[in-house]
């Protein structure tokens, strides 16, 4: 959860400048349809540019699918 108190109340400032540039850079939204959205829906709309823990593979679930779907050879 991220907190939007200014830091004076002893909070943590929102991001603003690090979320306009990826709302309005990475994800091109256009700005109306930035500024209508809350944080959460940002972070929603992020969620599959983010990788997940379980998408790395581990040495042994390599290991596995090589095993499973060897290369085939060109000849």
């Amino acid at each position: 959860m991220i907190a939007v108190s200014s830091p004076a109340g002893g909070g943590t400032a929102f991001p603003w400048d690090a979320a306009m540039s990826v709302g309005l850079g990475l994800l091109r939204l256009r700005p109306r349809d930035f500024w209508r959205m809350t944080p959460r829906e940002l972070a929603q709309a992020l969620a599959p540019r983010t990788p997940s823990p379980l998408a790395v593979i581990t040495r042994p679930g390599l290991a596995d699918l090589m095993r499973r779907f060897p290369d085939r050879g060109s000849g």
